[in-house]
């Protein structure tokens, strides 16, 4: 496969997997902000935090007022992580690798386009309607992983397309995981707090995981339990022990289509195996901020040595 098709592959997944994880951010501070509104500010400011984009807003907004927060996430097209700007950089990227994929999936990629671009083209001024605009984001990206599951060979086209995908994960829910008590809680006394326990939960909800999480674990939800079930649980498919096995397996399949292990499969099976030395009492003694900027920098040095084993600029 030539680079820059394996280029576009792997950079679609990742806006597409991107915008779905900037409309989950949205919804989880749209329900902190509703349930705790003499917070708010802190709340919103936690989220652009999460999503690497607090400095950005400050030099635009002076305020974490609902509406300027929420325009930034979803539509600003000066703000490069925004879901309107991811879905563009998808649109683009699924434009380069066209005869790559199956007219399914790229006609939901467009019709995906073309549906944001209606719904976003105005400031969102009724905050009633934010959960229905969340939806369809939502629904969209369902609806092109969907495309892909059913009508893509499984071939090395295929394993780009993950590649992107988990490797945008993970980073999504390790930084989701970082700003849990770097960010939220106001002071160190909260923490085993009923507020610990809110955020938590909100933590949950950002990834879809609530529901799963109660079907494992009875109870009151405890911290350790939850970031157990985000970092190191085999099923969930947004814990970070997921995408790591995964983004292992997606490269094993290069290395035998290609017919030699590549250095990026190196690495990920490094993280897999120090993910699965640990467990999640040696990772909250050792402290959870350094494991997940650890895995930050591995996950990040994965995804760059992919960029270099398949030649994607070449």
């Amino acid at each position: 496969m030539l680079g820059k098709t394996a280029n576009g592959l792997f950079w679609m997944f990742r806006y597409l997997e991107r915008s779905e994880n900037i409309a989950r951010l949205v919804e989880a501070g749209f329900r902190m902000a509703l349930t705790r509104s003499q917070r708010q500010g802190g709340d919103w400011a936690s989220i652009l935090t999460t999503a690497g984009l607090l400095e950005q807003y400050e030099a635009k907004y002076n305020d974490f007022e609902n509406k300027p927060v929420v325009d930034f996430l979803l539509r600003d097209r000066a703000n490069p992580s925004s879901v309107l700007s991811s879905m563009a950089e998808a649109r683009r990227n699924a434009r380069l690798a066209r005869t790559a994929l199956t007219r399914e999936v790229w006609e939901a990629v467009n019709a995906s386009w073309l549906e944001l671009c209606d719904i976003l083209k105005n400031p969102i001024r009724d905050k009633e309607r934010i959960p229905d605009i969340l939806a369809i984001i939502r629904r969209q990206s369902a609806q092109v992983q969907g495309a892909v599951h059913g009508t893509m060979l499984r071939n090395d086209i295929y394993d780009f397309t993950r590649l992107g995908t988990f490797v945008e994960r993970a980073d999504n829910t390790a930084r989701i995981l970082d700003v849990k008590y770097y960010v939220l809680l106001p002071s160190a006394s909260s923490i085993g707090s009923s507020l610990d326990n809110v955020q938590w939960e909100t933590i949950l909800r950002s990834v879809s995981a609530q529901q799963a999480y109660r079907w494992l674990h009875q109870g009151e939800p405890t911290a350790s339990a939850i970031a157990k079930f985000l970092i190191l649980d085999h099923c969930m498919p947004r814990s970070l022990t997921f995408c790591v096995n995964e983004i292992n397996l997606n490269l094993k399949y290069l290395n035998k289509e290609y017919g030699q292990t590549s250095p990026s499969s190196e690495l990920a099976v490094a993280l897999k195996e120090k993910m699965y030395a640990q467990t999640i009492d040696e990772i909250f003694e050792s402290g959870l901020h350094e494991f997940i900027g650890d895995f930050l920098q591995c996950n990040l040095a994965i995804a760059g040595q992919i960029e270099t084993d398949y030649r994607f600029f070449a």
